[in-house]
């Protein structure tokens, strides 16, 4: 007589039973939390309830904090009309200097910046470390030809010897 093993029952005959389990309690899992998330809407109201035996918790805050909370952020001028917003596009600045990675070269940037403020004080200074180079980079411009002339500017003083345009995101007033 031929007589075979017996058979066993192997652990891939049950996964497609498995994963259907675990889908769905993954499911359930992910339903509660975004039921959860839904009832938290504002820590502010969570924290101000009146709980018998815990006392009361009263805040006393801006309106714009309260609409502000569990947002992701607002804009830095939002709801005070006196400052100025800005959007970022597509533009140019010009690069006064480009450094190395070094203390000395952070303060040189700094100190370059400091002598645009001097010769032009309505340019916007943007003194900024993209690794490795410690960078300073003057003005917001939309086209190339502004950036061009204010370029031009600055060589002429003498001063400032490597000026070169750079493509960057620009902050330009709304």
């Amino acid at each position: 007589m031929n007589r075979l093993p017996p058979v066993r029952k192997s652990f891939f005959i049950y996964q497609p039973v498995r994963m259907k389990t675990y889908s769905f309690y993954f499911s359930l899992l992910l339903l509660l939390f975004a039921v959860t998330t839904a009832n938290a809407q504002n820590i502010v109201k969570s924290l101000e309830r009146d709980v018998p035996g815990q006392g009361k918790v009263t805040i006393h805050q801006d309106e714009r904090l309260d609409a502000a909370i569990g947002k992701e952020k607002l804009p830095a001028s939002a709801g005070m009309p006196d400052e100025q917003q800005f959007i970022k596009v597509a533009g140019y600045r010009v690069q006064v200097y480009a450094g190395n990675n070094s203390r000395a070269a952070r303060t040189e940037a700094q100190n370059i910046g400091y002598k645009v403020k001097e010769y032009f004080p309505d340019l916007k200074v943007y003194t900024t470390f993209t690794s490795p180079r410690w960078l300073c980079r003057v003005g917001d411009f939309r086209t190339i030809e502004e950036a061009d002339a204010t370029m031009r500017q600055l060589r002429s003083t003498g001063v400032f010897k490597e000026v070169s345009i750079v493509k960057e995101q620009v902050n330009i007033p709304l």
